[in-house]
């Protein structure tokens, strides 16, 4: 029952602050510098984080569920973070490249061990 209440509360604490409203958006376009970091960072998240659940010896789905949900908590706590006043603005398009990078750190963990 924890950690279901657990895995609740860690999705749905990000949709909450999702919902509410930024002080502005980023007005970015979908390639750059800034979305090969934030791919190849969130892939290195996710690994890191699935990495961290085994070897707490956590099953393999709480491992993976952990290490991709750290990855995206972290990509979305940044652009709240960016999201403030004189901040650069929520980027959605970062967004996606933190969620892409995070599926692809996954996957490269998994198809390695």
């Amino acid at each position: 029952m924890g950690q279901c209440l657990s895995l609740r509360s860690a999705i749905i604490a990000p949709l909450f602050f999702l919902s509410t409203a930024c002080t502005h958006m980023a007005n970015d376009s979908w390639t750059g510098k800034d979305k090969a970091q934030h791919f190849f960072a969130s892939a290195a998240f996710a690994a890191a984080g699935t990495a961290y659940g085994e070897h707490q010896n956590w099953s393999d789905a709480r491992s993976r569920s952990f290490g991709l949900l750290f990855s995206i908590g972290i990509g979305a706590g940044k652009e709240l973070y960016d999201s403030r006043q004189g901040g650069t603005g929520w980027s959605w398009k970062d967004f996606a490249w933190d969620v892409a990078g995070a599926m692809a750190g996954y996957g490269v963990y998994q198809a390695v061990n």
